[in-house]
Formats: C-alpha cells, sequence, structure tokens
C-alpha cells in the first residue's frame, strides 16, 4: 500500500501558461470505465484525450473474471437460450436489494432498463461471449461458459422478493483472464474510434476556471503537462484500497484483515482526491467489498459457519462476499466452518483455509477448540434437528443445501481474520449522477467534472449485498454514459 503523495490542489487556469493537449474530453484511467468512457464520448462526436498512469490499459478490471451483472426485459438471449426468463422488475427488485439502504433508484433503472442493449452494445465491441450456462456454485471457472449465478439470487432474503435467475455474463476466455479479455476488446475499439492515447501520465491537478473544471494536469516523461477539456474531464482512476492514510481515515476495519487487497496497483485514491479538491462529495467511503472464499470445493456449502462463541450468524448459501461482511460484524476474529466425512475436500491452497480439529462427536471437536460447554454442541444440535427436516428456521438456508452434519470423522476449519486469505476492495467514491456529473454535499453539480468506475459510487455500494459482475456492469455502462454526457456537452459549449 502506498500514501497518500499530495494535496491534489487544484490549478487556476489563470496560471496555465500553455495548453499542452487540447480535446473535447480528457479521460483519466484507462480500465473498463476509463474504455467505456472514452467509447462514449467519442460515440457522441468527440475528440477525447484518454491518459493512464502505468504503462498500458486494463487497470484493476483487467484482474477480475470479466463477468458483468445482466437481466431483464426476459432475458438475455444467453439467459433465453438457456432456459431463464429474467423480468425487468425482478432484475430491478435484486440490485436494489444489492444496493443497500442507500440504493440508488435512479441508476439501478436506468441499468435495469438498459441492460439488454448494454449486452448487445458489449458483444458489437467486440468482447466475446459463449452462450452456454455452468451451474452450481462457480468462482472465476475459467471454462469458457458465459452464464454463471455469481450472487446470492437464490439465497434469503433476496429470493423472496426477486425471482432467481443466473445474472453472470463471463467472456469467453479459458483461464482467469475474462477481465483481460474484456479491457482488450475495449481497448481496441478505443483505438478503433481514433482516441488519443497516453501511457505513464497521472494526473495531479484539475485546472479550474471559476466553478468549472476546463482541464487536467498530469505528470509525464518528468515534466508537467496541461490539457484543455472543453467538454469535461471523466475520472477514472478506481478505487482507493492502496492508500494507507484514506483507508485510516475512511475503512479502519480493513486493519482486521491481511494485505490480500485486491488491486492491479494503481487504486490510490487519486480520482477521488482530485474531485474532493474542486468540492466533489464522498460517499460510502467506509463500504468495502470483502469475501470469504470458503468453496470451492461447492459441497463446503452444506457445512455451517460459526462464530468464536460456536453460534450461527448466517445462511451459507449466500454470496461469500455477504458472509464475509457479516463475519466482519461479529465480535472476535475467529471463524470456524463445520463439515463431515461426507461433504468434507481439502480446502484449496489460495483460500489459507486449515483443518482446525477434527473428532468423532461434536463434543471432542467443542474441547478441542476451547469453546464454552455445550455451546457449538447446541448450535449443531439445533441445525441438525432441522436440516433433517429440510428446514432452517433461523437462517433460511435453501433445502438443497441442508443437511445433518453427522457423518464421522467430523471437522473444524479454521477462516480467521489475520490468517485466511479475505480479499478486498473499496466500494466508496465521489457522489455523481447517472450520467457521471460529480456533485457537490448539497447536490449541485460541478460543472465540467465526471467520474465513473470505482472512483464514483455507483450501483455496488452495500458490501452485503455485492454481487460478482456488478462493479464491471457499473463501470462499463456507466463510464458510457459520463462519456456521452461530457461529448454531448462538449458539442453545445
Amino acid at each position: 500500500m502506498s500514501p497518500r503523495t499530495t494535496s491534489f490542489a487544484p490549478r487556476s487556469v489563470a496560471d496555465v501558461c500553455e495548453w499542452d493537449f487540447e480535446a473535447d474530453v480528457v479521460v483519466v484511467g484507462y480500465g473498463s470505465a476509463g474504455a467505456s468512457a472514452a467509447i462514449g464520448a467519442a460515440e457522441a462526436g468527440a475528440r477525447v484525450l484518454l491518459f493512464e498512469g502505468a504503462s498500458g490499459s486494463g487497470g484493476t478490471s483487467a484482474m477480475a473474471g470479466g463477468d458483468i451483472y445482466l437481466g431483464g426485459g426476459g432475458g438475455t438471449s444467453v439467459q433465453r437460450k438457456n432456459g431463464f426468463e429474467d423480468t425487468t422488475e425482478d432484475f430491478f427488485r435484486y440490485m436494489m436489494m444489492a444496493g443497500g439502504p442507500d440504493a440508488d433508484e435512479e441508476r439501478v433503472r436506468l441499468y435495469a432498463d438498459g441492460a439488454l442493449d448494454h449486452f448487445a452494445w458489449l458483444q458489437s465491441v467486440g468482447v466475446p461471449y459463449s452462450d452456454t450456462y455452468l451451474p452450481g456454485k462457480p468462482v472465476m471457472p475459467g471454462t469458457g461458459d458465459c452464464l454463471i449465478l455469481s450472487g446470492s439470487e437464490e439465497a434469503w432474503p433476496f429470493s423472496e422478493r426477486a425471482k432467481p435467475c443466473p445474472r453472470g455474463h463471463l467472456p469467453k476466455a479459458i483461464g482467469e483472464a475474462g477481465g483481460r479479455v474484456l479491457v482488450d476488446a475495449l481497448a481496441s475499439h478505443v483505438r478503433a474510434l481514433g482516441v488519443e492515447e497516453h501511457f505513464d501520465a497521472r494526473a495531479t491537478a484539475l485546472v479550474v476556471d471559476g466553478a468549472r473544471i476546463v482541464g487536467v494536469v498530469v505528470r509525464a516523461d518528468g515534466e508537467e503537462k496541461c490539457a484543455r477539456a472543453h467538454g469535461g474531464v471523466i475520472l477514472c482512476t478506481g478505487g482507493f484500497v492502496l492508500n494507507e492514510e484514506m483507508l485510516r481515515e475512511y475503512a479502519p476495519q480493513i486493519s482486521r484483515l491481511t494485505d490480500d487487497s485486491l488491486s492491479a496497483g494503481y487504486d490510490d485514491g487519486s480520482g477521488i482526491q482530485l474531485g474532493q479538491s474542486v468540492g466533489g462529495a464522498a460517499i460510502h467511503m467506509d463500504e468495502m467489498f470483502v469475501t470469504l472464499p470458503f468453496y470451492p470445493p461447492q459441497s463446503h456449502v452444506k457445512g455451517i459457519l460459526v462464530n468464536e462463541r460456536g453460534q450461527r450468524f448466517i445462511n451459507e448459501d449466500a454470496y461469500p462476499g455477504r458472509i464475509a461482511s457479516y463475519c466482519l460484524r461479529q465480535v472476535g476474529d475467529r471463524f470456524f466452518l463445520l463439515v463431515d466425512n461426507e461433504i468434507f475436500e481439502q480446502p484449496s491452497e489460495l483460500s489459507r483455509i486449515e483443518i482446525a480439529a477434527v473428532g468423532e462427536t461434536w463434543d471432542e471437536i467443542e474441547r478441542a477448540l476451547g469453546f464454552v460447554e455445550g455451546t457449538l454442541t447446541s448450535t449443531v444440535e439445533i441445525h441438525n434437528r432441522h436440516a433433517a427436516r429440510g428446514e432452517d428456521p433461523l437462517f433460511h438456508k435453501h433445502e438443497k443445501w441442508l443437511k445433518p452434519l453427522d457423518r464421522a470423522p467430523l471437522a473444524a476449519l479454521s477462516c480467521h481474520l489475520r490468517e485466511t486469505f479475505y480479499p478486498y476492495f473499496t466500494l466508496g467514491g465521489l457522489r455523481a449522477r447517472p450520467t457521471g456529473e460529480v456533485q457537490r454535499s448539497d447536490g449541485s453539480v460541478i460543472e465540467g467534472l465526471y467520474a465513473a468506475g470505482r472512483t464514483a459510487c455507483g450501483l455496488p455500494r452495500w458490501g452485503e449485498g455485492y454481487s460478482s459482475g456488478m462493479s464491471l456492469g457499473d463501470c462499463t455502462f456507466f463510464g458510457r454514459q459520463a462519456g456521452r454526457a461530457a461529448g454531448e456537452r462538449a458539442r453545445t459549449a
């Protein structure tokens, strides 16, 4: 992780001696959000400049599995081919639940209504998709299949309000290369549209003319250079998961985890700080995506997770990101996944999940782990008694994931904070309209400034509701919206 390195203080246009670059729209950051913003602006007829601090395109998007959360309208072509019907209202309700108490209804509605067209657009710019469905609970499968269940669609409480449907759409890729395939396709289209690209160019300040943003200062080739933007500057530099000072200020709960941040190395909060330097409000900065990959093996979903008091606290068939969020809400850092011989398989090496205790009875496991007598055994007894009837009255786990844990030998697997693999990234960012226009704390718009991707607080803004594919869906859909809006502003300026 890196500390804050600069104040990102804005520069007055009066202090700009000359413009080294000039364009209608300037995009800062070249992940999936920046690429989509550049395409959106170019589609609107704008001349576009794109600056990236790294030596090539991709950003953190290229590290991802590449799935994009899509549905509604009766279903995408892949959903329908595999027998799934997905109504727009089911899709909308799920997305609103996933967005949490402060879900942006306007943004969710636009996304739900436009998801099918967005899938067609992704295909039109060259993102390859197969038409196959991979059942079960795959995590970054890398099989070349497209459609997966990538969230808590079948889990309580989501399944009670929105008809479950698989909505994760993965690019056609073998191995964990889906994100790279996605960004490479977008970047190829960026170049085809004639967008001017500059790498190893880091934005250090916004240029202001009164209350308007008219350009950006970048550091490139050891020199400071100024770029004029007639329509607007779009910030797409990612989140702040690598900025230790910002994490301490906004998300101190991260100190309970090991340093397993998910970033390609440039999520330093610079875009958020640039926005804040001119009055942009940052919201939900305490929200994180954190996940506990306790499966594969998929059979472990039939186990039960307990805290250090020996108590269950969530339905284990929920998305592992939701489960990890609930772990962080518990008192204490020790967690155990309880399994029996029928469902046990060796956890993946990546997960860093170890066998903490083995025994012929749960009394033995309870003593071995040092629990208060009767705590763990009563938890298992209650679970087993109801699971034998296909019920889970306390946490509403789906019947297909229920079984009594009674086939010896029995085991407790450690899923402890600070030891097990809990990868994470930030969800908070600049407050922005669906058009990408950055807002002040009073809701007013900063003229000429836009943000997209994790630099803005978009669709995914609540760790407990996150589903895989929501970030890339937000990046590509609303990146394109921001590009269009800035391009239109340039045309009418």
